[in-house]
């Protein structure tokens, strides 16, 4: 077995308008026909894993953000919210009136007017990445097989993204939900523009770990490559770690090495600059 590679999605594999770079695509299937494994190790929920990012030619994936970890399609590891737990806050965020939606291995569903208010929320998102953006481009872009009008009320969420009005949302959120990880992403502290709920103890370095152990491979052997902060403990378990250029400065200060920005062929460019692809 050569290397064991664990590559975060957004802003790492996937850039502008959730686009993969070409060579990206290649150094992926020049390191696997070498015989290193490539693992996806993403906050994405499986349902989030569209065709084009198999197509590429994978070992495996980690998702929601260590929730889910399978390898050659065969699931290892799966730990969702309790019904019990996904419909409390289902029914905190209704009462809130902030719009969300649920991710889940088997899709991602949105509130009920997630779109309408989502739109603009996710292209200051990309703005924030200093990412061209078209003024079109929205909540059916940004998530393609997002199912609208669905029952809110399911069971096997793996965790529920929802849109913060104020930093606020933020802060009542840990209050109600004190037994649940309760997150944020898009922005800093005040600067967030998502919570998110989700199960505690549970994070990527963990079922990195796991999933080395069931496939019998060395920690000394494995690459993390990411981009924000909930990459850090994967950057820990691995023996070496790679931030993108576009990274925040945490993550970057916390990486071996930092390549190019996602959209200059930076995942690309660490893979070369690591021998993994000849």
């Amino acid at each position: 077995m050569g290397k064991v590679c664990f590559v975060d999605v957004d802003n790492t594999l996937t850039g502008s308008e959730n686009k993969i770079p070409a060579s990206a695509r290649e150094a992926i299937r020049a390191a696997r026909a070498l015989g290193h494994r490539v693992y996806l190790c993403t906050g994405r929920s499986r349902a989030e894993i569209y065709s084009e990012i198999w197509e590429i030619g994978l070992d495996g994936l980690i998702g929601a953000n260590g929730g889910y970890v399978e390898d050659h399609e065969k699931e290892i590891f799966h730990q969702s919210l309790s019904a019990e737990d996904e419909r409390a806050c289902v029914d905190w965020l209704h009462a809130r009136g902030l719009e969300f939606y649920l991710e889940a291995n088997d899709g991602l569903f949105a509130s009920e007017r997630f779109e309408e208010r989502g739109g603009a929320v996710i292209r200051e998102y990309m703005r924030r990445k200093d990412k061209p953006i078209n003024e079109r481009y929205g909540i059916r872009e940004a998530f393609p097989e997002m199912i609208f009008g669905a029952d809110l009320y399911r069971d096997e969420v793996n965790k529920i993204s929802f849109i913060l009005e104020s930093y606020q949302d933020y802060l009542d959120a840990v209050e109600a939900f004190p037994e649940l990880k309760v997150g944020t992403w898009g922005g800093y502290e005040n600067t967030a523009l998502f919570g998110d709920l989700a199960l505690p103890k549970i994070d990527k370095g963990l079922s990195v770990q796991k999933l080395l152990n069931y496939i019998g491979a060395s920690q000394k052997d494995t690459i993390a490559f990411g981009d924000a902060i909930v990459d850090i403990p994967m950057f820990e378990v691995c023996a070496y770690s790679v931030a993108m250029g576009n990274a925040d400065d945490a993550t970057k200060a916390a990486a071996d090495y930092v390549t190019g920005d996602v959209d200059e062929d930076g995942l690309a460019q660490a893979f070369d600059y690591l021998g993994l692809t000849k």
